[in-house]
C-alpha cells in the first residue's frame, strides 16, 4: 500500500462526488491547483495540516482520505 496513492485517489473521488474542480478545492485550501493535482496523483507527502485542509475543503472527516477500502471502490 502506498498511502500517498490511497490519499490521492480518495481525494479525487470525494472531489468529483462533490462536483468540485481541482481549482475550487485549491482555492478552499489556499494552495495552487497544481498542488492539488500532485496530491491526487500520489506525488505529495502531505502533512497533517494539509490532510485537515483537504478534508475541510471536501466537507468530510480526515480519516476518510486514508481509508484503503474507499480508494479501491
Amino acid at each position: 500500500m502506498d498511502i500517498r496513492r490511497t490519499f490521492g485517489g480518495n481525494m479525487r473521488r470525494f472531489r468529483l462526488a462533490a462536483g468540485l474542480s481541482q481549482e475550487a478545492v485549491a482555492e478552499r485550501m489556499s494552495v495552487d491547483r497544481a498542488h492539488v493535482s500532485s496530491m491526487e496523483r500520489g506525488q505529495q507527502n502531505v502533512t497533517l495540516l494539509t490532510l485537515w485542509a483537504a478534508s475541510e475543503a471536501l466537507g468530510i472527516r480526515p480519516a476518510l482520505l486514508l481509508e484503503e477500502e474507499a480508494a479501491s471502490s
